[in-house]
């Protein structure tokens, strides 16, 4: 699912870009009003998350447009929840509103609300963060632009579900229930899996991405770190 963040603060379009990839969404960002147009022509994103207060095009002209060619769903982002620009996008057709400051799990939740509303799928196939690109759909991952890299489907579950936790640490025990089950595997086989899912993705560097925190688990950094 294609989502189009329009949003003229900088600083908080690349905290939803961040936020909704991590999610697993595929983001373009424009940052005023004539950009968002030109992208929804060129990019059909499947929703649009739009900021009313833009420059070169009032966010609620960009609304207007965009709901009298197509019924794209739209979430405004306002200051202030009662603003008398909110209930005019709405009643121009937008589908939903947040209120900044808001937090961008909200977002996320508000973003599946309308999606399954207006029927839109959301299913989400292709995972993106820290130079992966994963599609669960093919078991394929590709790094840092690096020819794509098929992975068995064991080694695609400790994929996922890594890059679905970024940034957190996960215990063994709940890493062997997520890849087979609540009757099989061991701490052995996990650490083999580990082994061979590092071996694929950067099999050069002296760095990787999967981290082993000892006596816990294992954790998909932000960043590389040393290979053991």
């Amino acid at each position: 699912m294609k989502i189009l963040v329009v949003e003229d603060d900088l600083s908080l379009s690349d905290v939803l870009a961040f936020t909704l990839r991590r999610a697993g969404y595929e983001v373009v960002t424009a940052f005023d009003g004539i950009a968002a147009l030109q992208l929804w022509e060129a990019e059909k994103p499947d929703l649009v998350v739009l900021d009313l207060n833009l420059p070169k095009l009032d966010g609620l002209v960009v609304c207007r447009q965009i709901r009298g060619q197509a019924q794209t769903p739209i979430i405004i982002l306002s200051v202030r929840g009662g603003d008398e620009a909110v209930v005019k996008g709405l009643e121009l057709g937008a589908d939903d509103y947040v209120v900044k400051p808001f937090s961008p799990n909200q977002l996320v939740a508000r973003i599946k609300a309308v999606s399954r509303r207006a029927g839109v799928a959301d299913a989400i196939t292709v995972l993106e963060l820290t130079g992966l690109v994963f599609d669960r759909s093919r078991n394929e991952v590709q790094y840092q632009s690096r020819e794509l890299i098929r992975l068995t489907p064991l080694e695609a579950k400790l994929l996922e579900t890594l890059m679905l936790h970024a940034g957190q640490v996960l215990a063994s025990d709940a890493l062997i229930t997520a890849i087979w089950g609540s009757d099989g595997g061991d701490k052995t086989m996990l650490k083999q899996l580990v082994y061979r899912l590092r071996a694929k993705i950067d099999p050069n560097e002296a760095t990787s991405l999967i981290e082993t925190i000892p006596g816990i688990g294992y954790c998909l950094a932000e960043k590389s770190v040393p290979k053991e």
